[in-house]
């Protein structure tokens, strides 16, 4: 049976009428009649059917698109009673945008692609049955987390998991290179296979030494990091993904490094060629030093990593600039080069107009939040994942003398919409959630780099983030730019918290473990717990934020006394559990708001490939609502760092925070423009300053809608974009 050919549907015809207004109100009813039309033309006539679903699972596993082994672990009686309350459910799409996300992206569909093999119900169970192991009492919760859509897992878990012809269940990872040609061609050799699975691949290159450094004692012969960067892009563009898709990559480098400004240049629209990168991301890690030496007007000098390493005998990635910055500048010893502070922070505001790049961690304000031991120097594709990694030694055969720790980002979302009905279920999920995330974490087949492996196995490093939080604001009449807002987010990240310590902590002491050198953590010493034993994050906000979690458990002081001392006894089996990610797919099939950032449109409008326009109207959107669906774009992006900011207290590693800019600024909106209405350079300095003051740790991509509505910045890695 082959799939209607788009001219004989309708379902594509009723969605795009709702881009049409009828009497001056939007037609959202044509979106639920897409929805009906969807089905009834698309989705029943081409869907394998049995007579029982324990037939239908035989005839999968047959046929080689279902794992047997981890259906046996079940009795199929089980599996049928869950799969049969899961359909009495009677789950529904909200969206025609959500069935046809789920429909042509994750259900599984037959070789040939002519028939869909299995529904959302089908696809949360697999899921559930795969990472609950054999446990039914945790498949039971997992199955009703995701099909309640209080938690979507990340896309290539979601995708993957159960099926027998898979692929893997993360899709970012955060390498390290040391200064010298083993390390380069053994992370090379990394990240293509990474890549080749469908992996973005964050890479620091802050240890490399600078341009005309000297190498074996010969001076003026290094190539400084540029010439790197073009391997690493190539080396992504050749791993496509069997032809579907170019690997995708990020480089990170040290404002301090010297080759800081040829850096930049790689990105600009008028580059030469030769130093030209198109498809790899730039980075920059940012200490407080910088933030001084801009704020006074002064000199800044730029240290060559092969001489700092001499000198301190450590990468110059471990380095606290902030802290030896004199001693460095004092010691003749290590080579520097003198630039204007304040003209490279203006190079970087240009850049991030001109292309949205490059992200920025402000590194000091990541490591002091940092209770794990070690150093924090870099993140990944989407700038969430703050990790402590350790560098290797690479012999000359490529094998390891020393083997470091490398990243795999371990990620899933709670949707906070739903997440907020869950009246007695909030703690149980979110247990069920770190359980999922650290199956994914323990089961990944990660040993092509033995470095990620090895950080995998001893830190359990997992992200659950949040999404839907503009559409639950909005669903509940609160402004996202309001005082309300961010006591919001501030409670619900203070939940998700301590909920997630809870449950790593109760996985501590039922396997007797720890993650590696859990003993030097602030959670051992108990110093981490001070903030909540200081301070009420519940106590001060206003009745109606109150009233939002009266059917929710908020922990008291009592309670995080009580925690304190069992984490202080038993551990925690993971070193980091959150990480908020910036979405993607996995938000229109949740059928909510992308990550915790505003929408861009009440009505979003999508270009699917050979489909064209698919149009997605913003969850709740209603007559009552609609004031308080405010574009990003016509939102103060210090109110949205506010927001950020309130989440960021609670959050271990990061957000994946973007601002969105208009290229011609709302008139009025920032009080510091006078003469002209024009998005400028001295606009995103001043907001970037603004959110390293409010302790921010890191800012994705900077998004400018131009006047001739065109987006620069919006082209979202798919790797990373869960």
């Amino acid at each position: 049976m082959s799939l209607k050919t788009l001219k004989d549907v309708s379902y594509f015809k009723l969605n795009n009428q709702i881009n049409i207004p009828v009497n001056g109100s939007i037609p959202l009813a044509k979106d639920k009649e897409a929805i009906v039309a969807f089905f009834a033309e698309n989705v029943m006539p081409n869907t394998l059917t049995a007579p029982t679903y324990a037939e239908k699972l035989e005839i999968l596993i047959k046929d080689d698109y279902l794992e047997e082994t981890f259906i046996r672990k079940y009795d199929m009686s089980f599996i049928e009673k869950l799969h049969q309350e899961l359909v009495d459910f009677d789950f529904k799409f909200d969206s025609f945008m959500a069935a046809y996300k789920f429909y042509t992206q994750y259900a599984m569909k037959s070789n040939d692609g002519s028939q869909y093999l299995e529904h959302f119900e089908d696809r949360a169970l697999m899921n559930a049955l795969y990472m609950a192991d054999g446990n039914e009492e945790q498949a039971r919760t997992l199955a009703f987390a995701m099909i309640k859509r209080h938690y979507q897992p990340a896309t290539p878990t979601f995708l993957n998991a159960g099926r027998k012809r898979r692929g893997e269940f993360v899709s970012c990872f955060l390498l390290q290179l040391t200064d010298d040609m083993n390390s380069i061609g053994r992370t090379i050799n990394s990240a293509l296979q990474l890549s080749k699975n469908g992996g973005g691949v964050g890479l620091n290159l802050s240890n490399l030494r600078g341009a005309a450094a000297p190498i074996k004692g010969y001076d003026g012969v290094a190539s400084g990091v540029v010439p790197v960067m073009k391997l690493f892009e190539d080396s992504f563009s050749y791993a496509n993904q069997l032809g579907q898709r170019q690997g995708a990559g990020v480089v990170y480098l040290s404002l301090f490094h010297p080759d800081i400004m040829e850096f930049l240049s790689t990105k600009k629209e008028n580059a030469d060629e030769k130093i030209r990168v198109k498809t790899l991301s730039l980075g920059v890690t940012v200490p407080d030093k910088f933030y001084e030496l801009v704020k006074n007007n002064e000199t800044m000098y730029l240290f060559d990593p092969y001489f700092v390493e001499k000198e301190y005998g450590i990468p110059f990635s471990e380095i606290n600039i902030t802290e030896e910055y004199d001693k460095m500048v004092a010691n003749d010893n290590i080579r520097k080069k003198e630039v204007n502070a304040r003209e490279l922070e203006q190079e970087i505001s240009k850049l991030q107009q001109e292309s949205g790049y490059p992200y920025i961690v402000n590194i000091d304000v990541v490591n002091r939040a940092n209770t794990v031991d070690g150093v924090i120097s870099m993140s990944n594709l989407c700038s969430e994942i703050l990790q402590v990694q350790t560098p290797s030694e690479i012999n000359d055969d490529q094998t390891y003398k020393t083997l470091g720790t490398d990243v795999a980002c371990n990620l899933g979302s709670t949707n906070i919409i739903n997440m907020m009905t869950s009246a007695g279920e909030f703690g149980s999920s979110i247990e069920a959630m770190v359980r999922a995330l650290t199956f994914i974490s323990e089961t990944s087949n990660l040993d092509s780099v033995p470095t990620v492996r090895k950080g995998n196995d001893e830190m359990r490093a997992i992200g659950l983030g949040a999404m839907g939080l503009h559409s639950y604001l909005a669903n509940n009449h609160i402004h996202y730019d309001s005082k309300e807002a961010v006591e919001f987010t501030s409670v619900y990240f203070m939940l998700l918290n301590y909920y997630t310590l809870k449950a790593s902590n109760k996985l501590a002491a039922e396997r007797g473990q720890t993650f590696k050198d859990f003993d030097k953590s602030g959670y051992a010493d108990g110093s981490y717990f001070d903030q909540y034993l200081n301070h009420d994050y519940f106590a001060g906000v206003s009745d109606k934020v109150k009233g939002l979690f009266n059917d929710i458990d908020v922990p008291s002081a009592k309670e995080w006394t009580e925690l304190k001392a069992s984490i202080m006894k038993e551990g925690l089996f993971n070193s980091y559990r959150l990480a908020v990610a910036p979405n993607g797919s996995i938000s229109y099939i949740n059928d909510c708001s992308s990550s915790i950032h505003p929408i861009v449109n009440r009505i979003e409008e999508r270009q699917e490939k050979k489909v064209g326009k698919i149009y997605y109207p913003a969850a709740g959107l209603a007559t009552d609502t609609i004031p308080y669906y405010k574009s990003a774009y016509d939102t103060d992006m210090r109110a949205v760092i506010d927001v950020y900011a309130a989440a960021t207290e609670h959050v271990d590693q990061g957000l994946s925070l973007t601002l969105f800019m208009r290229s011609t600024l709302p008139e009025g909106m920032y009080e510091w423009k006078v003469e002209t209405d024009k998005m400028t350079t001295r606009d995103l300095s001043i907001l970037r300053n603004y959110a390293y003051n409010k302790g921010i740790k890191s800012i994705y991509y900077v998004r400018t809608f131009t006047d001739d509505e065109e987006e620069v910045g919006s082209n979202q890695c798919e790797s990373c974009v869960i």
